[in-house]
């Protein structure tokens, strides 16, 4: 079991530590309902340098990419980041991504912690150009400080303009005394907020100046138990939940980060499919009979027959009312569609809604 930077730090503060993605990582520490309100209301922090993180550099850095990523990275200009997928060769997605372009040679891939090892192997199979390729995972530590405060609450930290700062944008400068950490703006909670990357040697030190700066604000310590309810509300895909190696990304919505204006992995038989239209899809659902819908629970119709699996479901803690994302046949994916999860052998009502949950 791999522990970050951080693992002792959240063990004092009383966190309850559960194994994720092969790392020791905190899940909760005074519950999921009031670290959620926390986020949505103020500001907390999560650790979540179990993410990964690569450098991608030199002439081709940027050929290499388009190669293997969904999306059109050629679009991006320093500071700026794109969320896009690595697609497999069987109409699957290898994984999500985002993108970070640090000048026109140099780039960084920020990736999912059980994919790490994975990523790296498929991005390098494709590195017939001598890309300069570096895994920094292992040395990066990375907090995600989100929630309506969370400007306020970092600003005296840092001579970079928080505020201003757009969304899907990042800066590298000083941060809590530290030199060369990169702040970004992406978010996964849809709360607002920024992502700290630093070297490990640093993590403690910006840990503490974070939540000796945010006292005032009521800055609380989160975990991955309500990082999971607050990505659920926005509808946002977990890897190996909503979307995996089996997954069309088509059918899960990806269309948007699906650019066919390159040549990538794959890309003639997702044009294909995209045009030849899906046979099931991604929807976002709210429960109106009482029960909570849990991953591969089956979705039914009205008269029992099987038309989909829940992929991800909770009692939503800031609509009060259970919600859930899952994939369907195309005729039962339309808006106000009434579906059924099957819930211990019973039938429970549901209806089809449109993503975010949370407004």
């Amino acid at each position: 079991m791999n522990n970050t930077a951080l693992t002792d730090k959240h063990i004092s503060l009383g966190a309850k530590m559960v194994p994720f993605a092969g790392y020791n990582m905190p899940v909760q520490y005074e519950g999921i309902n009031a670290e959620h309100a926390t986020v949505r209301k103020a500001v907390g922090v999560f650790d979540v340098s179990h993410m990964g993180e690569f450098i991608l550099k030199g002439e081709n850095a940027l050929d290499l990419i388009q190669r293997v990523i969904s999306n059109d990275a050629s679009k991006l200009y320093d500071g700026k980041v794109q969320y896009a997928y690595l697609p497999n060769e069987e109409g699957g997605i290898v994984d999500d991504l985002l993108i970070y372009r640090i000048d026109e040679k140099s780039y960084m891939l920020v990736v999912n912690a059980s994919n790490i090892e994975k990523d790296w192997n498929w991005i390098s199979k494709f590195n017939t150009k001598g890309v300069e390729m570096h895994n920094i995972s292992d040395q990066t530590s990375l907090l995600a400080v989100q929630g309506p405060k969370a400007a306020e609450a970092l600003q005296s930290l840092t001579g970079i303009d928080l505020a201003s700062m757009e969304y899907y944008t990042f800066t590298n400068g000083v941060f809590a005394g530290v030199e060369n950490v990169v702040v970004s703006a992406t978010g996964y909670t849809g709360a607002g907020g920024f992502e700290i990357y630093c070297d490990n040697a640093h993590a403690e030190t910006i840990w503490n100046a974070v939540f000796e700066a945010g006292a005032a604000f009521g800055i609380k310590p989160i975990g991955l138990g309500a990082r999971d309810t607050l990505r659920l509300e926005m509808g946002f895909c977990l890897y190996g939940n909503d979307i995996d190696d089996t997954t069309s990304p088509i059918e899960a919505g990806l269309g948007w980060v699906t650019k066919f204006s390159k040549a990538f992995t794959n890309s003639e038989s997702l044009q294909v499919e995209k045009e030849a239209g899906v046979k099931r899809r991604l929807i976002g659902f709210e429960m109106i009979d009482r029960g909570i819908p849990r991953h591969d629970y089956e979705i039914v119709d009205a008269d029992g027959n099987v038309i989909g699996k829940v992929t991800s479901g909770t009692q939503s803690p800031s609509l009060q009312k259970a919600i859930g994302m899952g994939y369907v046949t195309k005729e039962n994916a339309k808006e106000g569609a009434e579906i059924y999860i099957s819930i211990r052998n019973n039938n429970i009502k549901a209806k089809v809604v449109k993503f975010p949950f949370f407004k």
